[in-house]
């Protein structure tokens, strides 16, 4: 049974400092219910900030990224493991913005999703189609194509991931794709997990998620939530688009 589920991905923003006031709010005013929870990824070296923070509540932490290796000479890169280390729940991979600036092809998200879960870290796979292969017509062959590589990859062990469709055009654009354009990717993406036979995986929504668009964005019938960018470092903003 899918549940919704909203995660806040703070990309490379954040202080020791300003982090401390809005985990502490995240904690103070979240209200659980049945189906519904939130966590949020944030940069590396905060993720100890955050295990500290956050654990006993019922919100869950995670990393923006990980290693498709898993250790040995790699100056730089982060181990599944280490993430284990850190109690995180979840970790991104395939983010359009790792995919655009450090050129990660669809091979290595899978590979890195596999990683993530011979750990024991769900992988929130990331899957979306730039402006021009909108406008080109392809989306639906950009994202089939995309989720293809991980059930190549992962077999059996689908239905054990969160998927996240992003339209990159959408993502920190103020842009949003309406609640309509947002289902009919769903949907798509809906039928090749059915495929896979991981119809219970939850798929997010994310591109400029905010409180006045989430309420409409989550009533689609195939959006079971949101991956959230700038507006998860408000917790006021990240708590109302989580109640949505």
């Amino acid at each position: 049974m899918r549940g919704k589920l909203v995660v806040g991905n703070w990309k490379m923003n954040g202080g020791l400092a300003s982090n401390a006031p809005l985990l502490e709010r995240l904690v103070n005013d979240w209200q659980p219910a049945a189906g519904r929870s939130i966590a949020v990824c944030v940069p590396f070296p905060y993720l100890g900030q955050a295990q500290a923070a956050l654990s006993g509540s019922p919100i869950a932490w995670g990393a923006q990224d990980v290693s498709a290796h898993d250790a040995g000479a790699y100056t730089g890169e982060v181990a599944a493991t280490m993430l284990i280390d850190f109690g995180c729940r979840f970790v991104i991979v395939g983010h359009s913005e790792r995919r655009q600036w450090h050129r990660e092809g669809d091979a290595d998200v899978a590979a890195k999703a596999g990683r993530a879960l011979a750990a024991g870290v769900t992988p929130i796979v990331c899957v979306g189609e730039t402006l021009a292969e909108r406008e080109a017509g392809v989306t639906e062959e950009v994202v089939v194509r995309q989720l293809g590589a991980v059930v190549d990859a992962l077999g059996a062990d689908m239905p054990r991931i969160v998927l996240a469709y992003e339209p990159v055009w959408a993502i920190g654009t103020g842009r949003t794709a309406s609640p309509g354009q947002a289902q009919e990717v769903h949907a798509v993406l809906r039928g090749a997990l059915d495929n896979a036979r991981a119809q219970d995986v939850p798929i997010l929504y994310g591109g400029s998620v905010k409180a006045a668009n989430a309420p409409a964005l989550f009533a689609m019938a195939d959006v079971d939530g949101g991956l959230v960018g700038g507006a998860s470092l408000d917790a006021v903003e990240f708590l109302a688009i989580a109640r949505a």
